[in-house]
C-alpha cells in the first residue's frame, strides 16, 4: 500500500515570489512577441488558480478547460470523478492564447488541452505558461514562461494548493507492502 510524504524545497518556500516572477516573464513575452489582447486559459485546477492571477495581472479575459476527456491515458487511470465542463466565454479564432498549467511535468496534459482548445476554433498562437517545469517529460513540449524549473527523481511530483493562497510541495509516495 502507498502513502504520501510531503517534502521541503527552499527554492518553493516563497511560492509569492515565484509567481511575481512568471509575472515578469509574461510581460517580457508579451512584450517581446507582440501578443496583442492575450485571452488567458488555465487547465483545471491548479492552472485556474495561477490563471486567475494572471489574468487579473493583464486585465485579460480568463477561460477554464477541464480536459480529462482528452486525456491520452483515460483508459489507463479512469475518469476523475469530478469532471466540469470547460468554459471559455470568449472566441479565440485569430486570438493569442495564454494555456496556463500549474505544473508541466510528462506534457500529456498540455497535449490534451491543445487538443481540446482546437475544438473552440482556431487561435492565432499558443503560447505555455507554467508556474513550475519538472524533469520528468514524455513528449516534446516545453514552456514559454516558467518561474521554477525542478530535477525530481521517480516517484516525486508537484502539488499545488490553493486557491487563495497558493503553496507548491513536493509530494513523494512511499511504497508499503
Amino acid at each position: 500500500m502507498g502513502a504520501t510524504q510531503t517534502l521541503h524545497c527552499p527554492e518553493l518556500a516563497d511560492t509569492p515570489a515565484l509567481v511575481n516572477n512568471l509575472l515578469d516573464q509574461i510581460d517580457q513575452l508579451i512584450f517581446t512577441q507582440k501578443l496583442d489582447q492575450p485571452l488567458v486559459i488555465g487547465i483545471h485546477t491548479g492552472g485556474v488558480w495561477v490563471a486567475k492571477v494572471i489574468a487579473q495581472h493583464l486585465q485579460a479575459p480568463l477561460g477554464q478547460l477541464d480536459i480529462a476527456f482528452y486525456r491520452d491515458d483515460f483508459s489507463k487511470n479512469g475518469l476523475h470523478p469530478q469532471v466540469s465542463p470547460s468554459s471559455l466565454p470568449f472566441n479565440i479564432n485569430d486570438r493569442h492564447v495564454l494555456l496556463v498549467d500549474d505544473v508541466l511535468m510528462s506534457g500529456r496534459t498540455i497535449r490534451a488541452a491543445m487538443n481540446e482548445l482546437f475544438d473552440f476554433g482556431r487561435p492565432a498562437s499558443i503560447k505555455l505558461i507554467t508556474l513550475c517545469s519538472v524533469n520528468q517529460r514524455e513528449l516534446p513540449i516545453q514552456a514559454d514562461a516558467c518561474a521554477l524549473s525542478l530535477d525530481l527523481e521517480a516517484g516525486k511530483y508537484l502539488q499545488l494548493q490553493g486557491p487563495d493562497t497558493l503553496k507548491l510541495s513536493i509530494i513523494e509516495h512511499a511504497n508499503h507492502d
